[in-house]
Formats: C-alpha cells, structure tokens, sequence
C-alpha cells in the first residue's frame, strides 16, 4: 500500500486498511474495530471532499451527528461558528443546490456538534475560497477550545502550522519529522530531511 496523508488518516478512521502494524487510540488497540465502532470511541473524520445527502436537510444533519436532540438555536449556534447565517442554512437541503466552500463549512459544522476525542480533517482548505480558509483558522482555534480534545489536520497550507502544538512531516509514505513549526520548517528550508531519505 502507498501510504501518503490521506490514507494514513482512511487507515485512522477505518475507511481503508493498513497491510502492518497497530493503531492504537488512548493505548487502545483499535486495528480491527470498523468505523463504526472507532467513531462511538469518539474518532470523527472530515472528507476532502464533502458528501451530499438528498432529502436531509443542514439541521437533520448536525443532529445525527451530535447522536443527541439538539434544539435549532443549538444547530444555528454551531454553524454562526464556522460562518454562516443560520437562518439562511439550518433548513436547507444537503445538495448540489450548496457550493463547495459551503458544503465544507457545514460538514466542520457537524464534526463539532459531534465533540469527537480525536477530530480528523482531510485537506479542509480544498475547495474553498481565501476568505473561507482564513475563516478555518479560526474555526480550528474554536474547536480545541469548546471540544478539548485532539485535532488532526492534514494540509498542504504552511499557514495551518500557526496553529498548531506539533507538525509532522510526511515524505515518501513515511514520517520524517515530528516537532514544533520551527523544527520542522527549520529542517525542510535546509533540505536535511530530503537529503537524508534520498540516501536510504
């Protein structure tokens, strides 16, 4: 198996399986639980490329994913957090009828109303317009403070690692460099690491 980013986060989540090795969540060997199972563990994923659902509606949405009965003002609540006007949204069919930057928006908006342990985003800048991914940074600062729990971004925007407590670069399937923004960039700008990885 090729394994670059977006299928280390799939094998993760349980969308797609490793060929060796553990995963483990909290110390917890997860390998072989389905993604059901992971998700009640508290794992929440979001695609690079949102889903759509004919027929639910943005608040139907969010409520499966908090699995608890959340009011409207509670739904339009989490979506004014990552910037939209709920009154425009919260009814609104999950369709082709929403743009890409605002497909993903909700989708966030549903992982957060979930207030997963561990919250997987898959390349959440995709698709979106600037403003949109200038509003993510503050999205993201959101979540780690209403859900306090771990937050996994996979990204190709170096802006994202102003953000971020640790940055792990990943180069040919494997992972060569776990640190801070400085330590990480530090090594990429003096080509120490594609040096090193090119000699093995």
């Amino acid at each position: 198996m090729d394994l670059g980013k977006s299928t280390l986060v799939k094998i993760i989540m349980g969308i797609e399986k490793q060929d060796s090795g553990e995963i483990l969540l909290n110390g917890k060997d997860i390998t072989k639980l389905n993604i059901e199972k992971r998700a009640n563990l508290g794992i929440g994923f979001a695609f690079q490329q949102p889903v759509k659902f004919k027929g639910i509606t943005v608040y139907d949405l969010i409520k499966l994913s908090a699995q608890k009965d959340i009011n409207k003002k509670e739904a339009c609540d989490i979506l004014s957090m990552v910037g939209l006007c709920a009154k425009e949204y919260v009814d609104r069919e999950v369709n082709n009828s929403l743009s890409g930057g605002e497909l993903k928006r909700i989708e966030i908006a549903t992982v957060i109303a979930r207030e997963s342990k561990l919250t997987i985003f898959d390349e959440p800048e995709a698709g979106i317009d600037l403003w949109s991914f200038n509003s993510l940074i503050n999205v993201f600062e959101n979540i780690r403070e209403k859900i306090k729990g771990a937050t996994l971004i996979i990204s190709h925007q170096e802006r994202i690692l102003n953000i971020a407590d640790t940055v792990v670069l990943m180069k040919n399937g494997k992972i060569a460099k776990v640190g801070s923004k400085d330590e990480v960039m530090g090594s990429v700008i003096n080509n120490s690491i594609c040096c090193k990885l090119d000699q093995n």
